[in-house]
C-alpha cells in the first residue's frame, strides 16, 4: 500500500483504502483523519497500529461508501497541541476530511474537540482519555468511544482504595491530571486516604526522585497516574528499586497490553488494569486481534481496537442515512446500538460517551502464561451503566438536567 506525503513538517500521510470499486476521478472522496502519536511515547498503543485498525475497518466495509472511495489520512501531533490543531484545521479547511479518530493525548484531543465543534466536523476519540470531553467540555461534535479517566479510576482505583495510604505519581498535563483527579475522587468515597503526589513533565526518563518521594511518604499505594513509556518506566524503575519488595503497591491506572510485553511478566506479575477491550477475551476477540496482529506484529490495545470500531459505526450510520452530513451522522450513531466484536449491545449518550462494559484484569504470574501475548486474566467485568459517570455528574451543557 503506498503513502503520500501530504504536510512536510507535520507528519500528515494518506493511506489510500483501496478496496472498492474504481470510482470516477470527478467523484469526492470521504475522507478519515486517524490523528495520534506515531514515534513518541504512545506509538505503542496508538500510532501505526490505530492507522492499521482504521484501514481494516474501511477495507472490511468495502472501501467505498454512497459512491464515494475512502480514505484514510495518518497524522502525527508529536504530543503537541498546536501541531495538532495546525495539522486538523489543514486537513478540513484544504483536504476535506469529514471526521477526525484516535487522539491520544488529552491536551491534544481537547484541542481538536473545539475545532470540531466550531466547523461541525465529528471527532471520534479512541484513545484520548479525559472524562472533561464528555463534562464540560463535550460538544455535539464529540464521541468518546473506548475509556475514560472516570472509568478507569471506577475500575482500578476504587477496589484498591482502603489498600494505601495513596501517593500519586502523575504526568503533568490534562490527561494525568484528570486520571489523578477521578481517581482520588473514587479513592475517598470509598473510605481510602490520600498522603500527596508529584508531577512530573512529559517523556521523564529518571522516576528516582519522584519514586523516592512516594517512598518517603508513608504510602502503602502508589498510583501512576500517566501512560506509554512514562508509565513503563515508572514501573520497571519502581521494581528495580524494591518498592514492591518492600510491601509498596504499585497501580498501573492506564496499562496497555503492549505496555505489559514491554515491561515482561517478571515485573508486571499482579498488576490490576481496567480495559475496554482484550485480545484474547473471547473468539470474536480473538479472530479479529489475529488478523491485526497479521498486520502489525503487536496485539491490539483497547484504544486500537476502539479506532476500528468507532469508524465503523461511523460508516455504517453514513450508509444509513446516506449522507456524510455531521448533524444526521451524529444522530444515527447515537441511535443505534453498537455490536460488534468491541462492544455489545452499546450506547452513545447524549453527552457523547459510549457506555459498554469494562474489564477488570489481573497480570499473570510468568508460568501462568501459556502462548505468546496470554498476560491477563480476567477478574471481573463491570457493567457500562456502572464504569462510567453519570449524565447528572458530568457538568455536560448538552445534558437535559
Amino acid at each position: 500500500m503506498s503513502l503520500r506525503l501530504l504536510a512536510a513538517g507535520l507528519g500528515a500521510l494518506l493511506v489510500p483504502a483501496l478496496l472498492g470499486p474504481t470510482l470516477a476521478q470527478s467523484t469526492k472522496p470521504l475522507r478519515i483523519g486517524v490523528l495520534n502519536d506515531m514515534a513518541g511515547i504512545y506509538a505503542d498503543m496508538a500510532g501505526p497500529g490505530s492507522v492499521i485498525a482504521a484501514q481494516m475497518a474501511v477495507e472490511d466495509f468495502g472501501g467505498s461508501v454512497l459512491g464515494r472511495k475512502i480514505e484514510i489520512l495518518a497524522g502525527d501531533h508529536q504530543n503537541k497541541p498546536d501541531i495538532g490543531s495546525a495539522l486538523v484545521n489543514r486537513w478540513i479547511d484544504e483536504d476535506g476530511v469529514d471526521v477526525i479518530a484516535d487522539i491520544p493525548t488529552s491536551s491534544v484531543l481537547l484541542g481538536i474537540q473545539e475545532i470540531g465543534r466550531r466547523k461541525n466536523k465529528l471527532v471520534l476519540a479512541s484513545t484520548g482519555g479525559s472524562s472533561d470531553f464528555t463534562g464540560k467540555f463535550c460538544a455535539p461534535t464529540g464521541i468518546h468511544w473506548t475509556y475514560d479517566t472516570y472509568a478507569l479510576a471506577v475500575g482500578t482505583g476504587l477496589p484498591l482504595a482502603k489498600e494505601g495510604p495513596w501517593y500519586f505519581i502523575t504526568a503533568d498535563y490534562a490527561f494525568g491530571h484528570a486520571l489523578e483527579r477521578d481517581t482520588s475522587e473514587a479513592v475517598k468515597k470509598a473510605g481510602g486516604k490520600i498522603v500527596g503526589s508529584v508531577k512530573h513533565p512529559q517523556g521523564t526518563a529518571d522516576f528516582s526522585s519522584y519514586l523516592l518521594q512516594a517512598q518517603s511518604s508513608g504510602a502503602r499505594m502508589i498510583g501512576i497516574a500517566s501512560s506509554g513509556a512514562d508509565q513503563i518506566t515508572t514501573i520497571k524503575q519502581a521494581t528495580e528499586f524494591g518498592l514492591p519488595q518492600s510491601g509498596v503497591k504499585l497501580a498501573g491506572l492506564y496499562l496497555h497490553i503492549t505496555d505489559i510485553h514491554a515491561i515482561g511478566l517478571k515485573d508486571a506479575q499482579g498488576l490490576i488494569l481496567t480495559q475496554a477491550f482484550y485480545w484474547d477475551l473471547n473468539n470474536e476477540t480473538r479472530a479479529w486481534s489475529k488478523r491485526f496482529f497479521e498486520r502489525h506484529k503487536a496485539m491490539p490495545t483497547m484504544g486500537q481496537a476502539g479506532t476500528y470500531s468507532a469508524i465503523t459505526h461511523y460508516l455504517k450510520a453514513v450508509q444509513a442515512v446516506g449522507s456524510a452530513e455531521t448533524d444526521k451522522v451524529a444522530a444515527q450513531m447515537k441511535a443505534t446500538p453498537v455490536n460488534d466484536f468491541f462492544a455489545k449491545n452499546g450506547v452513545i449518550r447524549e453527552d457523547g460517551r459510549m457506555v459498554h462494559d469494562l474489564y477488570v484484569l489481573e497480570v499473570k504470574k510468568p508460568e501462568e502464561s501459556k502462548y505468546p501475548w496470554d498476560y491477563l486474566k480476567l477478574i471481573r467485568t463491570i457493567p457500562g451503566d456502572q464504569a462510567f459517570r453519570p449524565l447528572s455528574e458530568g457538568e455536560c451543557p448538552l445534558v437535559k438536567q
